[in-house]
């Protein structure tokens, strides 16, 4: 059993929650790994945003490739089913058609790269993101497109590692505006009030990017 996980967002990391993020038994991060350095080193598992222009610039890019974060990690986790989000496509063309390719899928491209250097591809299953949104509905959030990748990620960790010890580290829920950050924060308010997370602290810095 995996003792104890960090899940680091894209948020600023105090020193001292840095020495603990690398003390952990699997840390996760997103994306570009932003966090890395600041937020410690350790990188288990990156997840991507594996969909849209977040994903279609990360497998472009060479320097993301070889980013040590990345390098180092032994598993990519894929936040967006890749049927769930080919189901949105056509209402997402009617109520946000400036988010024309928010759902082009990468899906089989991220797990070329995983099979290319060696590490473990896990796309989450959209039964998961249809949970998120079943428990956000309590807090009556505003029309939104999608949960974050965080908050998804929050989900399959507390789902898959349950006896886990789990904590986050530069998650301040703000950022994209068509994340439901308010109602995330309430629901992982939640969890932690359950004893099921704890924060480590941090301060979120805004990205205006569709897939943070």
């Amino acid at each position: 059993m995996i003792k104890k996980i960090v899940i680091v967002g894209n948020g600023e990391v105090a020193e001292a929650e840095a020495r603990v993020i690398d003390a952990a038994d699997f840390v996760i991060r997103f994306n570009d790994c932003r966090s890395y350095g600041a937020g410690g080193g350790r990188t288990d598992a990156v997840a991507v945003c594996n969909t849209g222009r977040p994903a279609k610039a990360m497998l472009s890019s060479p320097e993301w490739r070889a980013h040590p974060g990345v390098v180092s990690a032994r598993e990519i986790w894929s936040v967006r089913d890749p049927e769930k989000f080919a189901a949105m496509r056509a209402p997402l063309a009617i109520s946000h058609p400036d988010l024309d390719d928010f759902c082009d899928d990468y899906t089989e491209a991220f797990g070329a790269f995983c099979a290319e250097v060696g590490k473990k591809h896990v796309v989450i299953d959209q039964s998961v993101h249809d949970a998120v949104d079943a428990s956000l509905s309590a807090f009556a959030p505003t029309p939104y497109v999608v949960p974050s990748s965080g908050m998804i990620v929050i989900a399959q960790v507390l789902s898959k590692f349950a006896e886990s010890e789990v904590a986050l580290a530069g998650f301040g829920h703000a950022g994209w505006e068509w994340h439901p950050f308010a109602a995330e924060r309430q629901l992982v308010d939640g969890y932690i009030a359950a004893g099921r997370l704890r924060r480590l602290g941090g301060k979120m810095l805004v990205s205006s990017s569709y897939g943070v």
